[in-house]
């Protein structure tokens, strides 16, 4: 079965888009149909041009689609990242989750697992609150949140962040990149397996329930008035 995940986030000077990549290859290696979508920068040019990793960063993925509510409802999984600004998520990825409110409205992103992940220059630089902040979005949403957990080793080796992958990019950082990409692959093949899963047993007891018809329907209200 195949199924079709976005894999969506923001990123300014490139780790996450890194860590991104890395989501949707472990998804794609699980079978699934991936969407690699950037959401737009509100940024001014002078502040990216006065940081010239960002503006490099800009330049060399001006290319990757922006994402658009759209691609939200196109999922059957979701997938978001950001960078932690003082342990929230950006105010780019904020603000396009901001306009998701009619997908929301007509239960649109409902039963739909979600993951996230994240980076920071430091190892406590608030990488889990801004994983667990977005929590938040996806509890009011409904949707099924699919965490790492500590349930492979990529985990362990990428630091053990069982909320999503993250990522140090600072010098303490160093010995983890790798590592951390291995996590977001992991991430993204745990996803997109949930999500093959989910999907199967919703389509098996949706063809039970039609092969049952009428009849399955007046047993099944004999038996809770007999319980």
């Amino acid at each position: 079965m195949s199924v079709k995940i976005a894999v969506v986030y923001y990123s300014a000077t490139g780790t996450v888009h890194a860590l991104a990549e890395a989501v949707a290859e472990g998804a794609a290696s699980a079978g699934a149909e991936v969407r690699l979508r950037r959401v737009a920068e509100l940024a001014p040019a002078d502040a990216i041009d006065r940081n010239p990793g960002w503006r490099r960063h800009a330049d060399a993925t001006a290319a990757i689609a922006e994402a658009a509510i759209d691609d939200l409802a196109w999922a059957d999984g979701l997938a978001f990242g950001t960078p932690t600004r003082f342990g929230t998520p950006a105010a780019q990825l904020k603000q396009f989750i901001d306009q998701a409110g009619g997908l929301w409205q007509d239960g649109g992103l409902a039963d739909k697992p979600v993951t996230a992940f994240t980076s920071a220059y430091n190892r406590h630089g608030g990488s889990e609150a801004t994983l667990l902040s977005l929590a938040n979005v996806f509890y009011h949403w409904g949707a099924l949140i699919v965490p790492p957990g500590f349930t492979d080793p990529a985990v362990y080796a990428a630091g053990g962040n069982p909320y999503g992958a993250s990522a140090v990019t600072g010098p303490s950082g160093d010995d983890l990149r790798d590592a951390a990409l291995d996590a977001a692959r992991y991430q993204g093949r745990r996803l997109a397996g949930t999500t093959i899963r989910l999907l199967a047993g919703t389509r098996a007891t949706a063809v039970d329930a039609a092969e049952a018809g009428p009849q399955g329907r007046v047993e099944d209200e004999a038996s809770l008035q007999t319980a």
